[in-house]
């Protein structure tokens, strides 16, 4: 597969039009210098469509496009659970979440937790994100997004990767934050239209020229890539384990993801307020529902298509190859628009924690200049060690996506007890917060090794429950939070709700209840 002459000139628009309009957003009214919250926060002015866009735009990228597509390669629409069960965990981060976030003017998850519990499970925090964040998510994205440059152009691989995290850099070293959000806008109905444009030529292949058809088709034929929750015999059961999918550990993985990860909660901190911010978690809850459609079916039609694939992943990038010139220019500015906006996303937020929950903790002295500048130094520094690492720690993999689930998963359980006893129950203390972190560690590494037949999902769930007991038992055990030791208020948030996201969370709700009772 090739790209045409017009799918260059369509790719390289979009990469010129998308840098200049991103410093375009970031300038600043004459004789303003950027602070550190117009650099890390988007001076906390960001609207509802620019926080839902942006929240979906940081987290679909190579390793959902991609990843997920081979996932439903190998897998199905089983898959998919991650990706609506997403959509109702958002409702509860604008519900329950975010009220008390704003309410304390939190700006990253370990300011949180040292204003919650103290310095100790702040700093051990900030150390694990900053090495998830570089050594998973970045690498991740880079090496899943430079297979679909390879053999979409032909580039070597590691040029590729390399373009890949020096565009995303360059595209938001300058503005930050705002540079990012302001511009997913444009990134998100790219990547749908694209997403939306492979499905359709996909299906209408199979189809003879009709997509309902194509669909249609595609389901009886492998009437097993289209169940929800999968059986005992199933060969992917141990990924994706059944009933447990709907009650067990996937709420912990999700409830981590979308309310505790500060690259993605980042945009929601940054909003002007409360109910924007509630309406951004709405918008993006709908966009949830609708990715399946965009990264999964192509990966189900390869099945029919391209049935002798040598690895999952390649499903996506083998489906473009079937995309007219000018289509495929397109949908490959599509794929990029994914790779370097969740790039830039999670290079912004690892800025943002090394500079404010590092950096500003030890130089307390230092001007608003200083720490962006730091910022921006911490950026290229995270960007260089991603691409030096990509290769030896994800090169060996065949599904990308499911490396990634497995690694946090470890984590996760003590990551969702820490914040949830942390938001809710005053009695948590360090002591706990500590014992449940570092519990979650190590008893997933225990039940890993004893009991390796126990699925990951349902594992996650099990420590999860550990966890809590854990930290609640030492919390108990051990001396109260000093008095005035913690500083966040819950006593007067109010957990309100507008008319507008009540009747949305409703919509959510039902369209989720709709969709496995089809899919079941």
């Amino acid at each position: 597969m090739k790209l045409a002459t017009l799918d260059v000139v369509i790719v390289l628009v979009y990469l010129a039009g998308i840098f200049a309009l991103a410093q375009w957003v970031s300038r600043e009214k004459a004789g303003h210098q950027k602070s550190a919250t117009d650099y890390f926060l988007a001076s906390r002015s960001l609207p509802w469509w620019a926080i839902g866009a942006s929240l979906i735009a940081a987290n679909i990228s190579a390793e959902q496009i991609i990843g997920m597509s081979g996932s439903g390669y190998a897998i199905g629409l089983a898959i998919a659970s991650y990706e609506w069960m997403a959509a109702a965990t958002l409702l509860i981060v604008g519900k329950f979440f975010l009220p008390i976030f704003l309410r304390n003017r939190i700006y990253t998850m370990p300011q949180f937790l040292e204003e919650r519990y103290g310095t100790r499970i702040r700093t051990l925090m900030a150390v694990f994100w900053l090495g998830l964040y570089v050594f998973v998510n970045l690498t991740s994205i880079l090496w899943l997004g430079s297979i679909a440059v390879n053999q979409v152009t032909g580039m070597d691989q590691m040029l590729a990767l390399t373009l890949l995290g020096l565009f995303a850099l360059a595209y938001q070293l300058y503005g930050g934050l705002k540079a990012v959000a302001l511009t997913d806008i444009v990134q998100v109905t790219l990547l749908v239209m694209g997403g939306l444009l492979v499905t359709g030529i996909t299906l209408s292949h199979i189809g003879g020229g009709s997509v309902a058809g194509g669909f249609t088709q595609l389901w009886n034929a492998h009437p097993g890539h289209f169940e929800m929750i999968l059986s005992k015999d199933n060969p992917f059961y141990k990924d994706l384990p059944g009933i447990s999918v709907l009650i067990g550990g996937m709420w912990i993985m999700n409830v981590s993801y979308w309310g505790f990860n500060q690259y993605i909660i980042q945009r929601a901190l940054a909003a002007k307020d409360i109910r924007e911010a509630q309406k951004g978690v709405v918008f993006a809850a709908f966009l949830k529902l609708l990715m399946p459609l965009v990264v999964v079916v192509p990966g189900i039609a390869a099945v029919v298509l391209a049935p002798d694939l040598a690895k999952p992943d390649q499903a996506y990038p083998t489906m473009m190859g079937l995309l007219p010139s000018g289509i495929l220019g397109l949908v490959f500015a599509a794929l990029v628009a994914a790779i370097v906006a969740s790039l830039a996303s999670k290079i912004n937020s690892v800025a943002t924690i090394f500079t404010l929950d590092f950096y500003a903790k030890s130089r307390p002295q230092a001007d608003q200049a200083r720490l962006v500048r730091v910022g921006r130094i911490a950026a290229a520094a995270s960007v260089l060690l991603a691409i030096l690492t990509a290769r030896p720690l994800l090169g060996s993999f065949d599904q990308a996506f499911q490396y990634i689930q497995e690694y946090t998963g470890f984590f996760t359980p003590g990551i969702v007890v820490i914040f949830v006893l942390g938001l809710f129950w005053k009695r948590a203390n360090e002591a706990g917060a500590l014992a449940a972190a570092i519990g979650s560690f190590a008893l997933s590494i225990v039940l890993k090794l004893a009991w390796p037949s126990l699925p990951f999902i349902d594992r996650v769930g099990l420590v999860f429950l550990l966890a809590l007991a854990l930290a609640a038992v030492v919390s108990l055990a051990t001396k109260p939070q000093q008095a005035g030791s913690d500083l966040i208020r819950t006593d007067d948030v109010d957990y309100s709700t507008s008319a507008g996201f009540n009747v949305a969370a409703i919509g959510v709700v039902a369209i989720l209840a709709a969709l496995y009772a089809i899919f079941w």
